[in-house]
């Protein structure tokens, strides 16, 4: 397992002040490679997302625990976290919050957020559509500069019907459990190769962040060592996006399969 000495370079400043910065990341467990190049990034990553300086972080594939991983990786120098990697993930000052989505042989895994902001109660929900992926929904509501923002953490599906489905069980979910005038950001991983769960979710009422000014541009972040793939989004309901960017460059590639996408968001 290698360390790299020095975080990766951070992404470049945004320009808000008082605005809602925020980041999505499927972290891919915290684990690259396979056999005997298998290695550890969950240490890397932790710098990675310091280096965001976000006020709200969105993981997919977030490892609570995993026997077998631990084990293997417990012979290497910086070895497997002894706390879930939300917990272990989250800068000082934030707050994490975690639900797992699937239960395997070896451990579980599921969504995260991180805040340095205080959360409210955590609230979870079964997407899956059926028994060959678990997916679910986080909610974690998030007292901002006074206002409530309502946080979803999602990671559809890989089979379109699935994700279609998805969206309506989400849209039952939003309407059953936020007010219908609170703030809301759902971000994470859409597995919309095919980019076209943007008009279902508008009909729902929650349209895809765009940067200003970029028209129709979609940052692609999938995969990380050759991005084609906009598949890391957020969808938002009372907040535009101001600015949007995807840090590039090898150490990033390493981490994951996914490059992260940040943004941020401003009251609409």
């Amino acid at each position: 397992m290698s360390l790299h000495r020095a975080a990766p370079t951070a992404p470049a400043p945004l320009t808000g002040i008082g605005a809602l910065r925020v980041a999505t990341y499927n972290i891919h467990k915290g684990v690259r490679g396979l056999g005997p190049r298998k290695r550890l990034e969950i240490h890397n990553l932790g710098l990675a997302v310091e280096s965001f300086d976000a006020d709200l972080v969105f993981l997919q594939e977030v490892r609570l625990f995993h026997t077998r991983e631990s084990r293997h990786f417990d012979r290497t120098s910086f070895g497997w976290p002894e706390q879930g990697q939300a917990e272990f993930l989250a800068p000082p000052g934030y707050e994490s919050a975690y639900r797992s989505n699937a239960v395997t042989r070896h451990g579980e895994h599921g969504n995260a957020l991180l805040s340095r902001w205080p959360i409210g109660d955590i609230g979870h929900h079964d997407v899956s559509d059926h028994r060959f992926e678990q997916r679910g929904l986080l909610h974690v509501p998030v007292v901002w500069n006074g206002s409530v923002v309502h946080a979803i953490v999602v990671h559809f599906g890989l089979v379109h019907r699935s994700r279609v489905r998805q969206v309506e069980r989400l849209a039952r979910f939003i309407e059953a459990e936020v007010p219908s005038d609170a703030l809301l950001v759902v971000a994470g991983d859409f597995n919309d190769w095919s980019e076209r769960l943007d008009t279902p979710m508008r009909e729902h009422g929650l349209v895809r962040a765009t940067a200003a000014g970029a028209g129709r541009e979609r940052p692609p972040t999938f995969p990380s060592l050759a991005p084609v793939f906009a598949l890391d989004r957020f969808y938002l309901r009372g907040l535009v996006c101001r600015s949007m960017q995807v840090p590039r460059g090898m150490a990033w590639s390493r981490m994951s399969d996914h490059l992260p996408l940040m943004a941020e968001l401003e009251l609409s």
